[in-house]
């Protein structure tokens, strides 16, 4: 285990910004603090580093408890969003901050700086100035001077959110392909749910200094633990459901419920791809107009109402939405192939205990 957190709490003053946190990072791994502002993770991050100290609870790395560590012992590298590059530095320099400060030897500093910049792709760029570099490569650069003393663990705090779209798609390839390559135990933080999926190996969902949810890309997205991350990972139809003889309904939607007494609020939920729909009115079991589509690529979001003025989005391919023959304002049918009862926010408990399940739907498989 290379990190771990055993209910972990920050507060400052009276307002509490980190609950009874505790997760662990596995050696080598690249993880994801991934929430809305607020929600507690940056302050998760600088606990790790030992910027903060925490109010309650223990940080280990590599088995070792760390609460009184400094920071200059731990052994981490630390890279913030604003880059925090020395503007009268050039690039070596910058590099090799580190190096000088911890007294490496002259000739293994240079090799290190010169390893890094082929390795970071700046080569032929050392003798230039932040201000003369795009923002890619100030960002690269700074990462390179974390990496250069070897850390054990590397640190980033929202590392992509200063430059523009184009660059941090290509910085995002460039980082996943970075830690294949030196395996160095990685948590960034993101507030941004596609940045996230994409690049960690694991995810940590935080909501007003809660754990919501740990788990794969796929687990915190076909698995929310609660409505919060439900709705902030993804797009989902949420509906609110009351239970009678058996079934939960909302207007004209029906979903089985039969363990559930009558009167029972329920959260349904729900994935855009979970919606199938045809245009024989016969085929699915309800019906809905096509008010709304939007292009977005490979993929299509559709927009259904109701009869009874309920509005659901579903999700297809331009293939799909070609051989069905679709058009705005067009009657079609449609069935809901999977969905999950969705739990409030966890409150710091562990997601396990507040996922609830319905039995098979009515009509199709469930999740």
């Amino acid at each position: 285990m290379s990190i771990e957190l055993k209910n972990v709490s920050k507060k400052f003053g009276e307002v509490a910004v980190v609950n009874n946190v505790s997760f662990s990072v596995n050696e080598g791994e690249l993880m994801a603090l991934l929430g809305p502002s607020g929600g507690g993770k940056t302050t998760v991050l600088r606990i790790i580093a030992g910027l903060e100290v925490p109010t309650g609870g223990d940080i280990f790395i590599r088995g070792r408890r760390v609460n009184d560590v400094s920071v200059q012992q731990r052994n981490i590298g630390f890279v913030f969003q604003s880059y925090a590059l020395f503007k009268s530095m050039n690039v070596f320099q910058n590099i090799a901050f580190g190096l000088k400060i911890k007294k490496w030897r002259r000739a293994e500093a240079r090799n290190r700086v010169m390893e890094l910049l082929k390795l970071f792709g700046l080569d032929g760029l050392e003798k230039r100035f932040p201000h003369q570099l795009s923002g890619g490569q100030r960002q690269r650069v700074a990462i390179a001077r974390a990496l250069a003393p070897k850390p054990s663990v590397l640190l980033l705090d929202e590392p992509f959110g200063a430059v523009d779209a184009k660059i941090r798609h290509e910085l995002r390839e460039w980082l996943v392909t970075l830690h294949q390559d030196l395996n160095v135990t990685t948590i960034f933080v993101t507030h941004d749910q596609e940045e996230a999926m994409e690049i960690a190996n694991r995810i940590v969902i935080f909501s007003r200094g809660n754990l919501e949810q740990l788990g794969t890309p796929r687990e915190v997205y076909e698995q929310p633990a609660n409505e919060f991350v439900a709705r902030f990972v993804g797009v989902m139809n949420v509906l609110d459901t009351e239970v009678k003889d058996g079934v939960a309904r909302l207007g004209e939607l029906q979903f089985a419920a039969a363990d559930q007494p009558d009167g029972t609020r329920l959260r349904i939920g729900f994935r855009q791809y979970g919606v199938r729909i045809s245009t024989d009115v016969r085929l699915f079991p309800y019906r809905a107009v096509l008010r709304r589509t939007f292009f977005l690529g490979i993929l299509l979001r559709l927009e259904l109402e109701l009869p009874s003025g309920l509005v659901l989005r579903s999700r297809i391919t331009k293939e799909e939405y070609a051989a069905l023959g679709l058009a705005d304002g067009g009657e079609v049918s449609f069935q809901i192939r999977n969905y999950r009862v969705l739990a409030r926010e966890t409150a710091g408990l562990p997601p396990e205990q507040e996922v609830r399940h319905l039995p098979p739907p009515m009509m199709g498989e469930h999740i």
